[in-house]
């Protein structure tokens, strides 16, 4: 059974920063494809971030490149996505997601993860 706890979100002024913390066992963060993803209310679920370990494959969505930066620490069981230069459109629920797979040719979309979880929210203020 696989679990995915996140953690890190919270409130913040547009052009700060804050770190979602994702916590999965080891075989998780090295043999599945990782992901981030967001949602805000009447929207569909959007992909943000996704990475392989085993192969060091890394994907960003084009409204976050430049600024998030998805990385693992296998020490700690940890999944980070790293927010920078906030914007109030980055205002989510974000969740962490994990698949058995390596990602392919990633494109963000939700159906392609099958383990979710519970998303924290982070609120981003102009």
């Amino acid at each position: 059974q696989v679990q995915l706890v996140e953690s890190g979100g919270g409130s913040v002024q547009a052009g700060g920063s804050l770190r979602l913390s994702c916590a999965a066992d080891r075989y998780t963060l090295s043999n599945f494809c990782m992901g981030w993803f967001r949602e805000t209310p009447g929207k569909e679920r959007e992909g943000v971030a996704a990475i392989y370990s085993s192969s060091g494959r890394i994907y960003y969505a084009d409204s976050v490149k430049g600024r998030f930066t998805i990385s693992q620490d296998s020490a700690k069981n940890l999944m980070y996505l790293q927010m920078t230069s906030l914007k109030p459109e980055d205002t989510a629920m974000y969740y962490c997601a994990a698949d058995l797979g390596t990602c392919g040719e990633w494109t963000g979309y939700e159906g392609d993860f099958t383990y979710w979880g519970q998303g924290t929210q982070v609120t981003v203020s102009s």
